[in-house]
């Protein structure tokens, strides 16, 4: 258990649900299907376990007893070999479900997230990271299997920019960390409440281009579910702690039913 909380558990359960969601709605054989799903699994393990090893320092030096590695609950040879074996699983899986898919899962997908790691996280492009790896994730689900497409435009975008709120609402409850120790991306440079407000008008913004951004009207569930988008924004605006990202992750995962009811399966 210590092992998976150091990969960023939640984090991590929330990407893959979300794949799992659009290889379903994309009609990928089942085999595809768990191939891709597996594939983004053992990818966002490694970047959770790579992440925790990178801040070891930075964790240790603000007292992170939250942290396995941090706290020394784990050791950091476990951590590395995981890695190694996760990430040769995401490759393997990655090709098993197409050259195309593999190339945008490992370039943009896992070398985004672990672009973050080693380069982003401190700078004032944190953002950009999440905005490749999360919009990648479509092109991920379609480009698998033996009839590769290409997800619509919109679908990307609204994945992108979700991935930017979830970046400034994950960074939250660390902000005094992580100045504490010279990090300073985006979301510090912004503030707790310039970032909270940024996050919750790009989920705003975000659910209302997956209701309205594919083509004929909007149908009044998906306005409905619009709506209980924009309470769990307020929800993120004003919760503390943890809450804030958990709340998006479940507007990410509910976006993410819109653009497969009424992107992909249409």
């Amino acid at each position: 258990m210590r092992l998976l909380r150091a990969a960023h558990l939640g984090p991590t359960v929330a990407v893959t649900l979300v794949v799992a969601l659009l290889a379903s709605a994309d009609d990928q054989p089942v085999r595809i299907a768990a191939i891709v799903t597996a594939a983004v699994f053992t990818g966002q393990l490694t970047i959770g376990w790579g992440n925790d090893l990178v801040d070891l320092r930075r964790d240790r030096q603000v007292g992170r007893l939250d942290k396995p590695l941090a706290s020394g609950d784990l050791s950091r040879g476990l951590v590395v070999r995981s890695l190694v074996i996760a990430a040769t699983a995401c490759v393997a899986l990655s090709f098993l479900a197409g050259w195309r898919s593999a190339l945008v899962h490992l370039l943009l997908g896992v070398g985004a997230g672990h672009a973050y790691n080693l380069l982003a996280k401190a700078t004032a492009m944190s953002w950009l990271p999440y905005a490749v790896a999360f919009g990648s994730l479509p092109a991920v689900v379609t480009l698998a299997g033996s009839s590769p497409h290409w997800p619509p435009g919109w679908m990307v975008g609204t994945a992108a920019v979700l991935g930017v709120a979830a970046h400034l609402l994950n960074a939250l409850p660390d902000l005094e960390e992580d100045l504490a120790t010279g990090v300073r991306g985006l979301p510090h440079r912004l503030g707790p409440r310039r970032a909270r407000l940024g996050a919750v008008a790009l989920l705003a913004a975000g659910s209302a281009v997956a209701v309205l951004g594919p083509s004929g009207a909007p149908s009044a569930w998906g306005l409905g579910t619009l709506a209980v988008v924009l309470a769990l924004g307020g929800v993120a605006l004003v919760g503390r702690g943890r809450l804030p990202f958990y709340a998006a992750m479940v507007i990410a995962l509910i976006d993410v039913t819109l653009l497969t009811v009424v992107g992909l399966a249409g």
